[in-house]
């Protein structure tokens, strides 16, 4: 067994690479487009560390869960309480009715070490994205605890009934946790990514060396190549991977792989020089707190300011991380890890006590409904555009993906009509059936998630969209009747402007066409910088609700330059045009509201207000 027994500085510089791309990356630096992998490299660490503890301990009979859970809530609890508490302060004084009620839920969820069970659950439209979730960086403290409830017992039997075998054991479990990894990597549950049986096997990589299950490299030139190594691949994932890389999976092997040479092999080498360097251990000392401050600091700033971190804010928000790590560390980590100044029975007391009060007063502002008496009638019905959706949004998105029959929305009569479309064309739809029911008409939705009506579209992480569209002209096809085709897409997103994509969707429309039916192409919805409900509640929370304006209209002609280019020769073919720039913008700007209501539920899904005025209903 190695690791355990001594310290080395050049694990805490190890934190400090783990921390650091995290950090830069929830802070849009440039060049950190894979900080998220710094998550990996502390799961390979704490299986290190604590594996190399507890097996010394239980090795020489003396390990004590009561003693285990003790240092763990030292290690934990403390700095996890403070921020929880004012994370919960902060969303009461800051946060809109919708936006908080996801809070509390959290709060409770990662007091009891369960949050990444509450995130992989909380799903949907209205759940709210990562920036409306201050405590959404504790999913992955809830995996590391979930690890340690049953770790600690596995190693205690083996010890008992299979020591012989207990690398062996211990590397089987991590084989079947990285096979289920890959088996998974393209799940888009988020299971793979949040659970345990999924990340299991990074712990596991820590756990191994701990146990002496790898040889230590002896010749000096060997440990420089394997530390080298170690350091290039973790700089690789953190360069080169980005948000849409497939992750985690056979991607997480390069920072795993890379921190485990880094540990194994970083002793007595150049890389364990420059990872013991003060500048990398003092920040890996105050690693824990500035996980756990950073995360919320940037979530408060960018929705109190409508708008990502960029610039001097950044900078601000990044020095105020440190900061605000540094006094939890000096003030809360240290006092509460030293068994002289406070003994085992006051950390216990300390932590029923604090778990106790933050499940109290998360459990009370559930109660309160989101807490609406805060604000001022104008400011709660600006905010409450976020639901003004299409009312079949739950019952006829995603048919295809739930094995659904489309739905069928006007009167009661054989559709004439289809919409097809990703989830832009929802709320198109429901429009477009309140004029075709007046008229004693229907038609049929057929919209998919983040799947543009475009035959030969191959979506990067869902394979089933090009299932999905095969469906939809298959039906097309297949029923006579319906005589006009609607196209609706989030063309605006910067990705479906290139060319290639372009010559797709014109053969897709001279596809339909060939059929004999009649194409209606709705046009690019302005997306705008903000959630659009929220920046507006904002501004008349602030009295500024006459400064309320969107997007610039010449950025997003520049964002659809190919697209709206083949509009006249589409319109010269018979294709009808829907162009909701011709609605929403004038000559400079595109609206955001309209007779008091915001046009989109989010920041680039119209509401069903801004679809009805688009449509014309």
């Amino acid at each position: 067994m190695i690791g355990a027994g001594r310290y080395r500085r050049d694990i805490d510089g190890l934190r400090a690479i783990a921390i650091l791309p995290v950090l830069l990356f929830h802070a849009h630096v440039p060049g950190f487009s894979g900080g998220y992998v710094g998550v990996d490299i502390f799961f390979v660490i704490s299986g290190f560390l604590i594996t190399g503890i507890i097996a010394r301990e239980v090795d020489e009979q003396r390990f004590s869960l009561v003693h285990f859970y003790e240092r763990r809530f030292r290690r934990i609890m403390p700095a996890l309480s403070l921020m929880i508490l004012a994370v919960l302060a902060a969303a009461c004084w800051l946060y809109l009715p919708g936006d908080i009620e996801g809070v509390p839920k959290s709060a409770l969820a990662a007091t009891l070490f369960a949050s990444n069970l509450w995130f992989f659950t909380d799903t949907g439209y209205f759940a709210g994205g990562a920036d409306v979730k201050p405590l959404l960086h504790t999913w992955s403290l809830a995996v590391e605890e979930q690890y340690y409830l049953g770790f600690p017992i596995l190693l205690m039997l083996v010890a008992r009934f299979a020591a012989r075998w207990r690398s062996l054991i211990v590397g089987v479990i991590a084989a079947i946790s990285l096979a289920l990894a890959i088996a998974l990597q393209r799940d888009t549950s988020g299971f793979t990514f949040y659970l345990l049986p999924t990340r299991a096997w990074e712990l596991f990589a820590g756990a191994l060396l701990a146990l002496g299950a790898i040889p230590a490299p002896r010749p000096r030139w060997l440990r420089e190549a394997l530390a080298w190594s170690g350091l290039l691949s973790v700089a690789f994932a953190v360069i080169f991977y980005t948000r849409e890389t497939v992750f985690p999976g056979i991607t997480a092997l390069p920072p795993v792989l890379g921190a485990a040479l880094l540990l194994h092999s970083a002793p007595g080498t150049s890389v364990g020089r420059l990872l013991s360097l003060p500048p990398f251990v003092g920040v890996g000392l105050i690693s824990y707190s500035l996980y756990l401050w950073h995360w919320p600091l940037i979530v408060f700033t960018e929705y109190a300011t409508d708008a990502a971190l960029t610039g001097w804010t950044a900078i601000a928000v990044v020095a105020a991380s440190f900061i605000a790590a540094i006094l939890s560390w000096r003030f809360v980590e240290r006092p509460f890890r030293d068994a002289r100044r406070i003994p085992a029975r006051r950390i216990f007391q300390f932590t029923g006590g604090a778990m106790a009060l933050l499940c109290l007063l998360s459990l009370a502002l559930l109660a309160m409904g989101g807490w609406p008496q805060r604000f001022a009638p104008q400011v709660l019905q600006l905010a409450a555009g976020r639901t003004d959706i299409s009312p079949a949004r739950k019952a006829c998105h995603d048919t295809f993906a739930r094995g659904a029959q489309p739905c069928i929305l006007g009167a009661k009569v054989r559709p004439d009509a289809l919409l097809w479309g990703d989830s832009h064309g929802v709320e198109m739809a429901y429009a477009l059936s309140l004029g075709a029911r007046a008229e004693g008409r229907a038609l049929i939705e057929r919209t998919t998630s983040s799947c543009p009506p475009v035959l030969g579209y191959d979506a990067p992480k869902d394979a089933r969209c090009a299932r999905a569209n095969q469906a939809a002209l298959t039906a097309i096809r297949a029923d006579p009747a319906i005589r006009r085709i609607y196209l609706a897409a989030f063309w605006a997103n910067g990705e479906f402007d290139d060319p290639a994509f372009v010559a797709k969707l014109d053969a897709t429309i001279h596809a339909l066409r060939a059929e004999g039916r009649q194409v209606i192409l709705i046009g690019p919805v302005p997306p705008q910088p903000f959630d659009v409900p929220r920046h507006l509640a904002h501004l008349a929370r602030a009295g500024d609700l006459a400064q309320a304006q969107g997007v610039d209209r010449a950025t997003i002609e520049a964002r659809t330059r190919n697209l709206r280019a083949l509009f006249a020769r589409w319109q010269a073919r018979g294709v009808t045009l829907i162009d909701p720039m011709a609605r929403l913008c004038d000559a400079r700007r595109c609206a955001i509201i309209h007779d008091g209501k915001p046009l989109y539920f989010d920041s680039h899904h119209l509401s069903l207000a801004g679809a009805r005025l688009v449509i014309g209903e």
